[in-house]
């Protein structure tokens, strides 16, 4: 029974999101590039159950944050069967000691966490091993730091709290460390247009603050990785309409893509809530009766009302 009501509850958050990125299209500036946004599913620490049920649906994009659990979950049997369009996104942080393994994983369709010249380097080498006589090229965005936030700044000490809700906000603080500071974003691109052969450079990433007030006005992150993409449009004569915007999530994916974004990432009211071990989280232990995503009524309860309807309203420049 289980499986029915999963089955249910999926399919009506993801049509629920789906028109809701729709529309969010709908309100965005004439000025910016006409590019239909793309929906990432984020499955990080659900069953492979939810991602097949997901598909059935017809969704094709799905992004996890661990290699270990994307690995595992890419090479499921299940999943291998009942999904054989399935495109992975990568997009968490990526350490050098895990490229080799990340760039194993069936159906890798794209690599959005590349956050300096010298991981690019070894994205391209492993992947000009690892494809051997094929020439296609691996798609990947450059992760772009626009909240500011230092990496090595102490945990907040969230995450040891029973609350699974607290871990998640600690986690989104720790991912949003990770990226590039944005005023090497040019010349790192250049390194991957002329140095990386064997990569697709496909544009922007950011994970930004989180929490942001919308009331206070447009997200300064999106805005931050706006006017990157300017400057790297304009220094390598590049359209605007090909390079895309990898920004936004549960709580704020209708702002990006009203502003600009061409790709959003949402998991939690798609699938439901995340649970997370205690422990060994690069490698997840989901329960084997997942929780049942939220009805389209109680989605994105951490925005506020107020956030919402001034989300409608906010005057952007096109980028």
């Amino acid at each position: 029974m289980w499986k029915v009501a999963m089955s249910e509850e999926i399919g009506k958050a993801l049509q629920s999101v789906l028109e809701r990125v729709n529309q969010a299209a709908v309100r965005r500036p004439k000025t910016l590039p006409a590019v239909p946004p793309r929906l990432v599913a984020v499955s990080k620490t659900k069953p492979p159950d939810m991602v097949v049920e997901a598909y059935r649906q017809g969704q094709r994009n799905f992004g996890e944050n661990y290699v270990n659990e994307l690995v595992d979950k890419a090479s499921d049997p299940l999943i291998l069967a009942s999904c054989p369009e399935i495109k992975w996104h990568f997009i968490g942080h990526l350490q050098k000691n895990n490229v080799n393994k990340l760039l194993g994983v069936p159906n890798l369709f794209l690599v959005e966490t590349v956050d300096s010249a010298k991981l690019a380097d070894k994205v391209n080498s492993s992947w000009q091993r690892i494809r051997g006589a094929s020439t296609q090229r691996l798609k990947v965005m450059l992760q772009i730091n626009t909240s500011g936030e230092q990496s090595n700044r102490p945990s907040c000490g969230l995450c040891l709290g029973a609350v699974s809700g607290s871990q998640t906000v600690c986690r989104l603080f720790a991912a949003g460390k990770h990226g590039l500071p944005p005023a090497d974003t040019v010349d790192t691109v250049k390194h991957i247009v002329s140095q990386c052969s064997a990569l697709h450079f496909t544009g922007l990433m950011t994970i930004g603050r989180y929490g942001y007030d919308l009331t206070l006005g447009p997200n300064p992150d999106f805005q931050m990785l706006l006017s990157r993409r300017r400057e790297v449009c304009d220094s390598l004569a590049l359209p605007l309409e090909e390079v895309e915007l990898s920004m936004g999530m549960s709580t704020d994916f209708e702002h990006a893509i009203e502003v600009g974004a061409t790709n959003v990432r949402v998991g939690s009211i798609i699938f439901g809530n995340r649970e997370y071990p205690n422990s060994a989280a690069n490698t997840p232990n989901p329960s084997p009766t997942p929780s049942p995503a939220p009805s389209p009524e109680k989605t994105s309860k951490m925005v506020s009302e107020e956030a919402a309807n001034k989300m409608q309203h906010l005057t952007v420049s096109g980028q």
